[in-house]
């Protein structure tokens, strides 16, 4: 009997899970009932024109990411919810838009789909709705570790939503995003950011944006929008000006990596709800203390190297050109 849990492992080595927030232009969330197969869309109710379509995107490496979704609140005989979150690679963005439709069925889905890719407004009727969606990977035919700890946190996690009376959040059982040894791991939208090793202390500071940022450092998988390697920078400045900075819109780019990538040069500007625009500029140097080697799943049957960085040398100034006083990120030692 197999009695490695990849999200014990990583627990126990005291990963650092900023990083691992992937990144998708697209997200499709399409309802579909259980059970999923561990690879979702060879589940028994996927229409084929579905999955040849997501073969398809596969094929032309677009952005989108195609996920399953369930709950016991929407679920309907005769409806099914499909949710597009997107953006349009605007400079600074605050999160994705949503688009979302009800459809008798799932084969409706596909046109649907092919119409939004195509830059068409899909021919259906469209629901306008302010939620704010919690998609939590409970997907345990593909690894196991996201149903022993993903089902459990759902579970959970129904409750306190229903305790803070946010009547505008729904959670969804999601098939597998990524990050199966930090289970249990969650996507928010509309603002597209992950987290992992979540428990309900921490989840309730997440709902509600207020409480001690501190869990960021352990829960904080990264914001999907930006490339992963600078995620640890955002962090920073998460921790630096507080919940506030959620209310800014942000972007962010490598400017220069060196080819063994052990060092890069990263910039995120972000623009307050006054107008004002900021760069942060810093050297990411890869980290040897945290950098680790170890199996990335359940079922991973050799070790992957999973590279982390930190921070120098962080310089941040307006568009004014005010120099603003360097942050030195707190070394941990």
């Amino acid at each position: 009997m197999n009695t490695f849990f990849c999200a014990d492992h990583s627990q126990q080595l005291a990963e650092d899970i900023i990083g691992s927030g992937t990144n998708y232009q697209v997200y499709v969330l399409v309802e579909c009932r259980q059970p999923w197969l561990s690879n979702a869309m060879d589940s028994k109710y996927i229409p084929d024109n579905l999955r040849s379509l997501v073969d398809e995107v596969k094929h032309r490496k677009l952005p989108v990411r195609f996920l399953l979704i369930a709950n016991n609140k929407t679920l309907k005989a005769d409806q099914t919810k499909v949710l597009i979150y997107s953006h349009n690679g605007e400079a600074r963005l605050k999160g994705y838009s949503k688009l979302e439709f009800d459809v008798t069925n799932l084969g409706e889905v596909a046109g649907i789909v092919r119409q939004f890719l195509a830059g068409e407004t899909p021919k259906c009727v469209t629901q306008d709705s302010d939620t704010r969606d919690i998609l939590v990977c409970t997907h345990g035919s593909h690894d196991v570790c996201c149903a022993r700890y993903g089902n459990p946190f759902y579970c959970k996690a129904l409750a306190t939503v229903n305790e803070l009376s946010l009547t505008n959040v729904r959670l969804w059982k999601a098939s597998h995003f990524g990050g199966h040894r930090f289970a249990p791991t969650a996507i928010d939208f509309p603002d597209g950011r992950y987290y992992g090793v979540l428990d309900q202390d921490s989840f309730k500071s997440i709902l509600i944006r207020s409480g001690d940022l501190e869990c960021f450092n352990r829960v904080y998988r990264g914001w999907g929008i930006l490339p992963t390697k600078i995620q640890v920078l955002e962090r920073e400045l998460i921790l630096r000006y507080g919940w506030n900075w959620f209310k800014y819109k942000v972007g962010g780019s490598i400017i220069k990596e060196d080819a063994n990538q052990d060092s890069i040069q990263a910039e995120i500007s972000f623009e307050k709800p006054n107008g004002l625009i900021y760069h942060c500029r810093a050297e990411l140097i890869k980290d040897e203390s945290k950098t680790l080697q170890l199996k990335g799943s359940c079922g991973a049957q050799k070790e992957s190297v999973f590279v982390k960085y930190t921070i120098k040398n962080l310089c941040l100034y307006s568009e004014l050109l005010e120099i603003l006083p360097v942050y030195q990120p707190q070394m941990a030692s």
